[in-house]
């Protein structure tokens, strides 16, 4: 069977890589590191398809030693260990320590990232680890203070030139069949400077058409695109299409229709973490007061996420999905901040009554910061009345309750408080 031709013409040494001169160009860091054969532990971070396994691999031939590789999607504890025990039975027979090329790192949990401490420092392993997310975040302390990080670039339009007139001469099935390329904007702009989309999107063309020459321009890679709905593009305007129709699928009340973008990106392979931080946006934004419970739920998802990982992590994804397209809506408290900070920027920077200052001080006393503060908790339902707002504002109103049944009661409280605003 023909392998897809991203596999083909992957790169299998540093004069056939594209992009990330900065790394791997003439004197760059990386390229020293292999030259000199002293390769320590470090974590690649950028955007997919920009040569991250691929680089992993090419160090691995260069320095002529084990290869061994894990994906943080189907990897627990048990699978680490194994593969560490391997690592150092191989280490004791060959010359040159095992590479360990961990994809998605940040998908590890705590437990998963712990067990390869050891390993890293005593140099079992030298590790790599691939990452599409800030490690500072998503990688512990400990393991990160034992790994440079290395930033990988998206392929600038120069390296996809490169790539696709080499995928075009030099491919064994590509060069057999003639190709006119018109234009290539739609090409590099559906590729987001992903190596391996853009040669993924030229197998569709190839796929696709049955005549001799194959025409290469804006309207034949759009009109392909649109034809084949698998051809997800995380980086891509697909990726920003599906994720704005599963949040609004959500805000529409429509968990079915929420759940089918949810397994859409599930399949394509999106980060989950990307997911749940949408879903936390959602429950803020779109859900709010109506049901306040929906931003603890969608916290709760992304911090178990965190804890069980991936495949499970699907099912509190899916939970969440749920429980946020199933509730009340409301936006008040959303349109309550835009409408502050347009009178914020309208206003500038008007004066903090001198009640409400901050006295540290004694001078500050003597400029009367704080005199005559009212302590709510001190009087009757820890409530009296006193101007909160800047002079030129008084009794203006930012927040309008909506007329969700958990947002009534909120507004049957504070209107008693404040019946001439509310």
């Amino acid at each position: 069977m023909l392998q897809p031709l991203a596999e083909r013409l992957r790169p299998k040494n540093l004069e056939e890589y594209i992009g990330q001169a900065h790394l791997v160009g003439p004197g760059a860091v990386l390229r020293r590191m292999i030259e000199l054969k002293q390769v320590a532990s470090f974590i690649l971070w950028g955007p997919p398809g920009v040569g991250k396994t691929t680089l992993a691999k090419i160090i691995s031939n260069q320095l002529d030693v084990p290869f061994f590789t894990l994906s943080a999607i189907h990897s627990g504890v048990k699978e680490v260990r194994d593969v560490l025990d391997k690592c150092k039975e191989t280490g004791l027979f060959r010359k040159g320590r095992p590479i360990l090329f961990i994809d998605e790192i940040h998908r590890f949990n705590k437990a998963q990232q712990d067990s390869l401490l050891g390993a890293v420092e005593n140099g079992t392993v030298t590790l790599i680890g691939a990452t599409t997310e800030n490690p500072s975040f998503e990688v512990i302390r400990p393991l990160l203070s034992r790994c440079q990080v290395y930033v990988l670039k998206p392929l600038e339009e120069d390296d996809l030139l490169k790539l696709l007139h080499r995928a075009l001469h030099e491919d064994v099935e590509l060069k057999q069949r003639m190709f006119d390329v018109q234009q290539t904007e739609a090409l590099f702009r559906f590729s987001g400077g992903d190596a391996r989309k853009l040669l993924n999107i030229l197998d569709l063309l190839v796929s696709a058409e049955d005549g001799e020459t194959i025409v290469i321009n804006n309207h034949t890679v759009t009109e392909r695109l649109q034809e084949n709905p698998a051809a997800y593009d995380k980086g891509g305007e697909m990726h920003y299409d599906i994720i704005s129709a599963f949040i609004k699928s959500i805000r529409g009340s429509d968990p079915d229709a929420a759940l089918y973008w949810l397994a859409r990106m599930v399949e394509a392979g999106e980060d989950p973490a990307f997911i749940a931080r949408r879903l936390v946006i959602s429950a803020a934004e779109d859900i709010g007061l109506a049901n306040p419970n929906a931003l603890l739920m969608a916290n709760a998802c992304f911090d178990a996420l965190q804890n069980i990982g991936w495949p499970e992590g699907r099912i509190v994804l899916a939970e969440a999905t749920v429980y946020l397209a199933s509730s009340p809506k409301s936006n008040s408290a959303y349109l309550a901040i835009d409408k502050a900070l347009d009178v914020v920027r309208q206003t500038g920077n008007l004066p903090v009554p001198l009640h409400l200052r901050n006295a540290p001080t004694s001078l500050m006393k003597k400029l009367d910061y704080g005199k005559d503060y009212k302590y709510a908790h001190n009087y009757p339902g820890h409530f009296v009345r006193q101007e909160y707002m800047p002079e030129t504002l008084k009794e203006r109103s930012f927040w309008h309750p909506q007329t969700m049944p958990a947002e009534q009661k909120l507004k049957e409280y504070i209107s008693k408080l404040w019946p001439e605003r509310y």
